[in-house]
């Protein structure tokens, strides 16, 4: 599990916040709202205190285990850097270009990684980002210029982290990120307050940036990581 402390965000937050809640600390009732504030953090020491652990107000393995929480195979192996989410922010501000007949290089290259190779910045080319990135991380991305492909690679983690290739499918057309088929597929980058969530990512609005997402709007949210 992840080590959580004061000003961390997101599900294993929430997760945290819902196992104290459990523990019947008299008087520290959470909202399980998945951000780690004072309150959380007082309960958090109650809770060590009452299981005699380290009262550090910070959750670590320690106190997950006390919580019931083992760790878990989904977590990435600790040699394996997330060093390609550099890579993809590195080209944040790539753009297609709006001239007509004139297309973005960089976008091009990106497409050479997939067996489409499409020589046109018009063709939908979020997939074709991902696989790019990989490729300069020296990982086997799927080659494919579709946003599905990524649906069976890798393994799947049931919880989503920084740097996991997230596929969102949305009930006909994503036309924010010029999918005809529903499909995109991105980076995860942060977690936003509810259900939602950032994404690094190409082709969102036509340019490599970060976007919020909804995942209430979606059927499905898909998170997968490297084997």
């Amino acid at each position: 599990m992840l080590v959580l402390r004061e000003g961390d965000r997101g599900p294993e937050v929430r997760k945290l916040q819902l196992l104290l809640n459990t523990q019947r600390l008299q008087g520290h009732r959470l909202d399980a709202d998945g951000s780690f504030g004072p309150k959380t953090r007082i309960a958090l020491r109650e809770f060590q205190k009452k299981k005699k652990l380290e009262v550090d107000g910070v959750a670590g393995s320690a106190t997950w285990h006390a919580l019931g929480i083992e760790e878990k195979p989904n977590k990435p192996p600790p040699a394996q850097s997330t060093n390609w989410m550099e890579i993809a922010a590195a080209e944040l501000g790539i753009r297609e270009d709006a001239r007509a007949g004139h297309h973005t290089q960089r976008i091009l290259d990106y497409h050479q990684t997939t067996t489409l190779k499409a020589t046109t910045d018009e063709v939908a080319w979020c997939s074709s980002f991902v696989n790019w990135v990989l490729k300069e991380a020296n990982i086997q991305g799927t080659n494919s210029a579709a946003a599905r492909s990524w649906l069976t690679w890798g393994r799947e983690l049931q919880d989503p982290q920084q740097g996991a290739i997230t596929i969102t499918k949305k009930q006909g057309a994503d036309v924010a990120n010029g999918s005809t088929s529903g499909f995109h597929v991105a980076f995860y980058h942060s977690a936003g307050t509810g259900a939602k969530f950032s994404l690094l990512g190409g082709n969102q609005g036509d340019a490599v940036r970060i976007r919020e997402y909804d995942a209430k709007k979606y059927e499905f949210v898909k998170y997968r990581w490297p084997t």
